[in-house]
């Protein structure tokens, strides 16, 4: 196994935003020829309001969801700025429901494939 010498700080941006917006995100993280990758998947949860405003709700066991998508990206700490701005400006829509974006930082990743570390990984 290769070990992490890469002492890169890494940050992994975890991004909830709307499903109508999602092209728009996406278009702009293509954008940025760096970026390294994007996992998306369809989720559901609720805020503050408990979804009952939703426009796309989801109701299980009377209990009413909001219908959204998850965005996953780990880069570089020198680019989570520009990410995370790249992600407001394209999902904001000025409604309740917009979304929210956590920042966690991230000790290590390993690209199963060659066994590297760190940033060379992502």
């Amino acid at each position: 196994m290769i070990k992490n010498n890469d002492r890169t700080t890494m940050k992994e941006i975890k991004a909830i935003i709307q499903p109508a917006m999602l092209s728009r995100v996406i278009g702009a993280l293509k954008a940025m020829t760096d970026l390294p990758g994007v996992t998306v998947s369809e989720v559901k949860g609720f805020g503050k309001s408990r979804a009952a405003d939703a426009t796309q709700k989801v109701v299980e066991d009377e209990v009413e969801y909001s219908k959204k998508v998850k965005l996953e990206i780990v880069v570089p700490e020198s680019r989570v700025e520009d990410v995370v701005q790249a992600i407001c400006a394209n999902a904001h829509t000025g409604h309740a429901g917009d979304g929210k974006i956590f920042v966690i930082t991230v000790d290590d990743v390993i690209k199963i494939r060659t066994g590297q570390r760190g940033e060379q990984a992502i």
